[in-house]
């Protein structure tokens, strides 16, 4: 007991291991349900996947901001002091480390993003020439209806997704996300959503929550629906033989917005399911794969901050 007094007194005295004693106890006092931790989940992915940023542990008022590839990350809520938010690598993404800038209040740090190669198919098929070599009149329908598309993707709207998001139908998958197609031998195209078998006339159920901003029939994609689950996510249901729903309704998960059909650009009965993240065509099958449903599966691989 001398020895430790003696110590003591000398820290308390010298101003030099006051100030370290100080900082040590602060370092040593903070439990670990105090730390801020956060992660980027998975911290490798393949190109055109969907990733999200994890934070748990926020103290304060303070908003975080990130940005990847030039471009905001939104975040919101996953429950008290939780914050999560979805991003996606586009299929062009050099494969290679990308680094995305985090900043909470002053306190700057840096996540690490590992992008991989991906492996994408190639598929020949054989559609009727109408609707491979579209007509000026066509041309002109198909310029519109991109300018409208692209115009939904640039909305940002309040979140309404909860939980994870499904598959809208429970069926195999036809064609993979990033397969390349060659189409009557020399059309070729790059297919960034993915086609799931169906019967004609099968219910096509809501990914996530949503609001429907689009029931069009489209040149290339037929009878479309697309909602919009806030922060710039959004799904797309192609080819449907008709709707259920309306531009303005809000539904649920699972909710039966439309049934399986063959119109637009399709040689048979299927669903072209689409995710688009930011503005970037996300593999639907990465992003059903977020473990987005509750705090603990958001955190079970997080780090500290």
């Amino acid at each position: 007991m001398g020895a430790f007094k003696k110590g003591l007194e000398k820290a308390l005295s010298d101003p030099l291991l006051f100030a370290l004693s100080a900082m040590l106890l602060a370092i040593f006092s903070v439990s670990p349900a105090d730390a801020v931790q956060l992660k980027i989940l998975p911290s490798k992915v393949h190109q055109g996947d969907a990733f999200m940023i994890s934070i748990r542990g926020l103290k304060g008022t303070a908003a975080p901001s990130a940005v990847f590839n030039g471009k905001p990350v939104l975040f919101s809520s996953c429950g008290k002091r939780c914050l999560v938010a979805i991003g996606a690598i586009d299929l062009e993404t050099e494969p290679g480390v990308y680094r995305i800038p985090l900043k909470i209040g002053k306190h700057k740090t840096t996540l690490r993003l590992r992008v991989l190669k991906g492996k994408f198919e190639t598929i020949h098929l054989t559609l009727p020439d109408e609707k491979v070599s579209p007509s000026p009149e066509d041309l002109e329908r198909i310029t519109r209806e991109a300018e409208l598309l692209n115009s939904l993707w640039e909305v940002e709207s309040e979140r309404l997704w909860k939980g994870r998001f499904v598959f809208p139908l429970h069926n195999p998958l036809s064609t993979p996300f990033g397969t390349k197609r060659i189409i009557n031998e020399e059309t070729v195209s790059i297919h960034r959503g993915l086609d799931m078998k169906g019967l004609d006339g099968e219910e096509i159920r809501a990914s996530n929550r949503g609001r429907v901003v689009l029931t069009e029939e489209l040149f290339f994609g037929g009878n479309t629906v697309i909602l919009d689950h806030g922060q710039r996510i959004f799904t797309v249901y192609m080819h449907m033989s008709g709707f259920t729903v309306s531009p303005g309704d809000l539904v649920s998960r699972n909710d039966v917005i439309g049934y399986v059909g063959s119109s637009g650009r399709s040689s048979g009965p299927h669903l072209h399911f689409g995710v688009k993240v930011l503005g970037v065509n996300a593999n639907p099958v990465s992003i059903t794969g977020l473990k987005l449903g509750t705090r603990r599966a958001v955190y079970h691989e997080s780090g500290r901050y």
